[in-house]
């Protein structure tokens, strides 16, 4: 809906914008906590009230700039006051009107600007309020807007009792004539605190026709139990006294006719006629206000799902403690198995869990500690007063006691556990940023240790963190030059020698330090964020050499180690498939080898595309199977086509009794469900002689062939063929 075209008569608007008095200095209009309030909710540096006059912008109230107005020829406020709704300019420097605005190219750098006009009753716009970045942005969401929107009513509220406590201090016949059409509740009242004056808004207000109200007391509209005291202060000021809440706006409780009691915001304002006193009050129902500004408030500083404290509070709260001096502990809290939850039951079920974790945090901690939910499964604790250590593991301790304890959904049984990482100030840092840096990374080493415990900041977390970001860093640069290569490891079939397959190994040749083994870089690609493309880069590279292989040795498989986090982008199918179309291999000339940890991490991620592919004919591998935490149901619901027995079996085999026995069982098991088997790190012709009479017949190791370049390789499998020629 468009604003009536006599709304843009900037005559009628300034006038509007007089009637408030605003820019005399002289009003008691404080803004300054709602800008506040409107730069933490949008996490934006600037927040303003502005007030557009005819050549000039004054801001009534300001945040994070120190300009008190521009002229109104660079305003973008004043392109707001004509919309009817949000002005919105995502990015300044992209906009043809502002492209070349001092405000863009100098302080504040705007590149981001959001206002919604402020409106007098007369509907004319007097300024705005409005949040801007010097960033660009995307816009607003829907929520932001209402949200932009709401406390922009707010703001029009507060000036709206301005406006008419300005026309009540004039006279008595003035502020009747206003009163009559104002939605507002509007009293007058004599010397004697009787009321003489009584609005349609207040009939509607207070429930009290005029016949009813005017003559009587103005404890009317009074809570019984403050009855008097309002009565006394008109006498005292009526007769002289100072007066404390005239000119001012106050927040009061009032009650209705039918007894029931809400807050209103009260504008008093006195004149003398006949050398008498009289009184006017502009009376407002701020109930629904009040909500809004408690919604708008615990938006800006709690966590909507479990009504905790949020990342702001709690940065805001260390730094309280840090300019006290006063040591403090910080832990971080990271759910284990929580992921299952939402992918098992759904997110309804997570944030139930969610919840009630939220409940049992708050049983385990002190009063005087603060909790925080920081996003999805992560939460802080805040524990100040200079806890002892002992104290602090406590803590901790009961933390991970409650969180083992089941969790009932939806007559659901749930178990998570939770790893807890602790620094303490000023030992670990000052700094909010650098005590929750140091307690994430004790999080993490609490995970890296097994999970559901609790670990102590300690100075080498920190010092391996930052070598590792370099390290990453690193990778870029190898995988951009081409530093990484593969190496290839013979399969043999052990009864006639035949090649039948190789194992592709990435090694990384470090400019500087040389050849690198996989166990000095292969964790950090796992853990960070590279691990996909390094992943596709060796599949490819492998598929490609199959093909030169396959010419000369018909059949032979390349194996192809996979990252866990290739299963976390959903394609794995997809982009196999493509690069085995892209190379020419086919898909039973490639088998994909994964590990008991990446399982364990990504059970429910893999089934899927495992399947696909092994229905396609790609081999499916279970590596170093035996040496971790998996079940022999994994050897049942994944699509396996070959077991490889790890090294640590293989290594005492001719010595050990167990290792035997444990290798003919594994050879029994995958025999018993269609799965080949295969034996890794064969050193001598003893441990092959012991595996064959244990039914393994295919075999990796040393014995038949070290890990080597594929030029190498090449020039292998000639002499192997030369020899048996």
């Amino acid at each position: 809906m468009r604003t009536a075209p006599h709304l843009f008569n900037e005559d009628a608007r300034l006038s509007a914008l007089a009637e408030y008095d605003l820019l005399s200095g002289t009003d008691d209009v404080d803004l300054s906590e709602l800008v506040q309030l409107t730069a933490r909710m949008f996490d934006v540096p600037i927040a303003l009230v502005s007030l557009v006059e005819r050549d000039s912008q004054v801001f009534k109230a300001r945040v994070g700039i120190d300009a008190c107005g521009t002229d109104r020829d660079i305003s973008f406020c004043a392109h707001a006051i004509a919309q009817q709704n949000i002005f919105v300019v995502p990015d300044a420097k992209l906009d043809l009107r502002f492209a070349n605005n001092p405000l863009v190219l100098g302080e504040p750098f705007i590149r981001f600007y959001a206002g919604v006009p402020l409106r007098a009753p007369s509907g004319h716009a007097i300024g705005t309020l409005c949040i801007i970045d010097q960033r660009p942005r995307n816009g607003l969401s829907a929520r932001e807007a209402a949200d932009l929107k709401s406390l922009a009513g707010i703001v029009v509220d507060r000036l709206e009792m301005r406006r008419l406590a300005v026309a009540g201090a004039v006279s008595q016949s003035r502020f009747e004539n206003i009163a009559a059409t104002s939605p507002d509740g509007i009293i007058c009242a004599d010397h004697d605190g009787r009321i003489t004056f009584w609005n349609a808004g207040c009939e509607r207000l207070f429930g009290f026709s005029a016949e009813r109200a005017i003559g009587s007391s103005i404890d009317l509209i009074v809570p019984e139990h403050m009855r008097g005291g309002h009565g006394g202060g008109l006498h005292r000021v009526a007769n002289g006294g100072t007066p404390r809440l005239v000119g001012t706006t106050v927040e009061l409780d009032a009650t209705n006719e039918a007894g029931t009691e809400f807050p209103i915001e009260l504008s008093l304002s006195m004149w003398r006629e006949n050398g008498r006193a009289s009184f006017g009050a502009i009376i407002r129902d701020i109930s629904e206000r009040r909500a809004n500004e408690t919604r708008l408030f615990n938006l800006a500083h709690r966590d909507s799902l479990t009504g905790l404290p949020n990342r702001a509070v709690l940065l805001a709260r260390i730094a309280e403690c840090a300019g006290a001096s006063e040591p403090i502990a910080i832990l971080m809290l990271d759910l284990d198995g929580f992921k299952n939850v939402n992918d098992t039951l759904g997110h309804t079920a997570g944030d139930h869990v969610l919840r009630e974790v939220a409940e049992r945090i708050t049983r385990c901690i002190r009063p005087i500690d603060t909790v925080a939910r920081l996003g999805g499964d992560e939460f802080a604790i805040l524990m100040p007063g200079r806890p002892e250590l002992q104290m602090v593991g406590a803590e901790a301790d009961c933390l991970i006691a409650s969180m083992s304890k089941p969790f009932l959904v939806e007559e659901q049984t749930i178990h998570i556990g939770v790893s807890i990482g602790i620094a303490n100030s000023p030992r670990d840092g000052v700094h909010a940023e650098d005590l929750l840096s140091a307690a994430d990374l004790a999080m993490y080493q609490a995970k890296t240790e097994g999970r559901n415990c609790r670990r102590f900041f300690e100075a080498p977390l920190r010092d391996a963190a930052i070598k590792r970001r370099a390290f990453e860093g690193e990778i870029r640069r190898a995988l951009d030059a081409n530093e990484f290569e593969l190496f290839y490891q013979p399969q043999v079939r052990i009864a006639d020698g035949a090649l039948l397959g190789v194992e592709a190994l990435l090694r990384w040749r470090h400019p500087e330090q040389g050849l690198l083994a996989p166990d000095r870089f292969l964790p950090t690609i796992e853990s960070g964020l590279l691990a996909p493309e390094v992943g596709a880069w060796v599949l490819k590279t492998a598929c490609a050499e199959a093909i030169h292989l396959r010419a000369v040795t018909p059949g032979l498989v390349m194996g192809v180690n996979l990252f866990g986090a290739q299963f976390r982008t959903g394609q794995l199918a997809q982009d196999v498939e493509h690069i085995l179309t892209a190379t020419g291999l086919p898909p039973q000339g490639l088998e994909l080898e994964i590990t008991e940890n990446i399982v364990l991490r990504h059970d429910e991620l893999m089934l899927a595309p495992l399947r696909r592919l092994r229905q396609l004919g790609v081999g499916i591998a279970f590596d170093d199977f035996g040496t971790g935490f998996a079940s022999l149901s994994l050897l049942k619901r994944f699509p396996l086509s070959r077991l490889k027995i790890d090294r640590s079996f293989v290594r005492d085999i001719c010595a050990d009794k167990v290792d035997a026995a444990v290798v003919t069982a594994l050879v029994y098991l995958a025999t018993s469900l269609d799965v080949e088997v295969i034996a890794e790190g064969v050193e001598t012709e003893a441990q092959a002689d012991i595996l064959r009479a244990c039914g393994c017949g295919i075999v990796q190791g040393y014995r038949y062939g070290r890990p080597m370049p594929a030029i190498e390789l090449r020039a292998h499998i000639a002499a192997r063929r030369q020899l048996a020629a």
